[in-house]
């Protein structure tokens, strides 16, 4: 492993890092884990990731300082923050200055659409996040775009880097399934370059983006990063990216198709957002999956 770890050409500009470990059959999460982030510091960021997800307004000072008193790992509030940084994360209070969902000055900001908006059918709103998910080696990303309405988690994507392209697979795979008439997002610099966006502006969708530092403003993906940590991730501790993939597969299946939601009245997310129209709710969920599964698969190393 570790020959074969020094035959990758980081700085090779014709062979991305993820084609040098398909050929060199490396992990891309090794190749990535090694080359960037040590064991001290991907332990800071699952505990940072764990306090963060029960308590999604303290913010690096707060963080740091129970990481010092509960943990007994010595870090300072900028070395915090600067994994923070690297996770993708901010604290949700408002605040004068944009932290770690930066968007690029040179991208449009469109205007929060949902305010006093009532939310009554499928595919009237969506809203796409990332969050940070820990491995027991190493970390990955999971992007996800859920329906505000039934809380149906139309498609997820998992990456090892902050790079567009899982956000764009994503989107590709969710528009292939339906269209909202809304699209909610944060103002962070994957949803508003002009590659994510203009999947949307051509299809006529409504762009929406949530308020700087309005922590309600996408509180339904909030609350399923919630739940996708504490009854899966925490519980299941998975090794890899594919292990974590194949995992987090049963646990959107699950909580689709067959966890009943308090909020709709006991009935699932799928009963809810195919309601409408039963007569193709069946061949749609065996598509969504046959398409998950095919992702899997197309990603053997990940």
């Amino acid at each position: 492993m570790t020959d074969r770890l020094n035959s990758v050409d980081r700085e090779e500009p014709k062979l991305k890092l993820a084609r040098q470990a398909e050929l060199l059959g490396i992990s891309r999460s090794r190749l990535y884990y090694e080359s960037g982030v040590n064991a001290r510091d991907v332990t800071i960021m699952n505990l940072i990731d764990k306090i963060y997800t029960d308590n999604p307004t303290y913010g690096k000072r707060t963080i740091a300082a129970i990481i010092r008193r509960d943990h007994k790992i010595q870090v300072g509030k900028k070395h915090v923050r600067t994994l923070m940084v690297k996770m993708g994360i901010t604290a949700i209070y408002p605040k004068k200055k944009r932290d770690l969902s930066r968007p690029n000055k040179q991208h449009k900001i469109y205007p929060y659409l949902l305010r006093g908006l009532s939310i009554v059918r499928p595919n009237q709103v969506w809203s796409i996040d990332i969050t940070y998910i820990k491995l027991e080696r190493g970390f990955c990303y999971l992007v996800a775009i859920i329906d505000w309405h039934s809380r149906y988690v139309i498609a997820w994507e998992l990456s090892n880097t902050l790079d567009i392209d899982f956000c764009l697979r994503v989107q590709e795979r969710a528009y292939a399934m339906a269209t909202p008439e809304i699209f909610n997002s944060d103002q962070g610099s994957h949803f508003t370059s002009p590659k994510f966006t203009a999947a949307s502006i051509e299809k006529k969708i409504k762009i929406s983006m949530d308020g700087k530092g309005r922590c309600l403003d996408n509180i339904l993906i909030e609350r399923l990063w919630r739940t996708v940590k504490q009854q899966d991730i925490y519980i299941k501790h998975y090794e890899s990216v594919a292990e974590c993939r194949n995992g987090l597969a049963k646990f959107f299946d699950g909580y689709n198709h067959y966890r009943p939601h308090q909020s709709l009245n006991y009935m699932t997310p799928a009963e809810v957002y195919f309601g409408q129209n039963k007569k193709t709710a069946f061949k749609k969920q065996i598509n969504i999956y046959v398409n998950n599964l095919n992702t899997v698969l197309a990603n053997p190393t990940l």
